[in-house]
């Protein structure tokens, strides 16, 4: 589409992370879910955008540091389409969602929805995590996950022309290095 697309990228806390390794296909679900949900709710809330908006995302387990390092990069249009369907609500040229909201949303959604996992019996510890076996050691390891603020990363992209010998859609480039903050949990 001729709009102005955002890269943004949710980041799994380093606390997490052993838990992810050791359920990789339950967790990265989780993460693709809680990212998705946050962005389609916040984006649908007309105090924000007011519109139903796409998404294409991707699942990089490792850093650039080659560690364990889960995390979803989104590429989002500026804009979507409205509640009644009748028509295009764009947002602002540089700036798609509050990323304070989409953090704290985020985290709820994350943490949440991973307790669920725990207490269904689906998640396993071994190794160095064993002893978050008990609810009670579990629930003291996410304690302070729950205190801090997540912060959602980005840039705002734009479309590419098509090139030769590629799929015939616009590839999002980075056009600038403008920070929307859900990238890591500090």
């Amino acid at each position: 589409m001729p709009v102005g697309y955002f890269h943004v990228v949710f980041t799994l806390p380093a606390e997490i992370a052993d838990v992810a390794f050791q359920n990789k296909a339950l967790v990265y679900d989780l993460l693709f879910k809680a990212a998705s949900a946050t962005m389609l709710t916040i984006a649908a809330d007309r105090k924000h955008l007011g519109a139903r908006i796409g998404i294409t995302a991707v699942l990089h387990t490792w850093g650039s540091a080659l560690t364990h390092h889960p995390h979803v990069h989104m590429i989002v249009p500026g804009g979507g389409i409205a509640g009644d369907g009748e028509r295009w609500i764009s947002s602002r040229p540089a700036f798609l969602l509050p990323v304070r909201v989409l953090g704290a949303l985020f985290r709820r959604l994350f943490l949440t929805r991973l307790l669920a996992l725990f207490d269904a019996g689906k998640l396993s510890f071994f190794g160095a995590i064993a002893g978050l076996v008990p609810r009670k050691a579990f629930l003291r390891h996410l304690s302070p996950i729950r205190k801090k603020r997540c912060r959602v990363g980005g840039g705002v992209t734009a479309p590419t022309p098509h090139r030769p010998g590629r799929a015939d859609f616009p590839h999002p480039v980075l056009q600038s290095s403008v920070r929307c903050a859900v990238n890591n949990w500090p």
